[in-house]
């Protein structure tokens, strides 16, 4: 059974284990995989700590995260071995319960399963521009929830 619940400061190991182990999918076919940065060493790890953070765990194992900023939703991992489980939905909708007014996130242009996800929550792209990972070209959607 899946249990969202808020993060704990101990559960920043877990997160790491995650966001690394999920991070390589996540840029396949968008960006170079030398893009790939640890959590532990990610400059956008602060604004993660500064984020609303919530954990999905399975039994007494944390096996993914979100993380909201206002109406930004910036980070949403599952480890791989915990695909297709159901826990980045729920992860998601327990994430939209915390944002204020219209969540918007940003998604790698190649990353098909996380465009699905967000588009069947009831987000749309708004817009497309270039960025980089780590110095690496790469194409990002803007997506945003639309209203119900």
């Amino acid at each position: 059974m899946i249990t969202i619940r808020p993060f704990k400061p101990e559960d920043w190991d877990a997160l790491c284990r995650i966001h690394d182990a999920a991070r390589p999918d996540e840029l396949k076919g968008s960006c170079d995989p030398r893009a790939f940065v640890p959590l532990s060493q990610e400059p956008e790890a602060e604004e993660l700590r500064k984020s609303t953070i919530l954990v999905a765990e399975e039994g007494d194992e944390v096996v993914g995260f979100s993380a909201v900023d206002g109406d930004y939703l910036g980070w949403l991992y599952v480890h791989p071995n915990h695909y297709h489980n159901g826990i980045g939905r729920k992860l998601l909708q327990n994430s939209l319960l915390l944002v204020p007014g219209q969540a918007w996130t940003i998604v790698l242009s190649e990353n098909k399963p996380a465009i699905a996800l967000y588009q069947s929550e009831g987000f749309c792209e708004t817009s497309r521009f270039e960025g980089d990972n780590e110095g690496y070209p790469c194409t990002c959607l803007r997506m945003k929830r639309q209203p119900a």
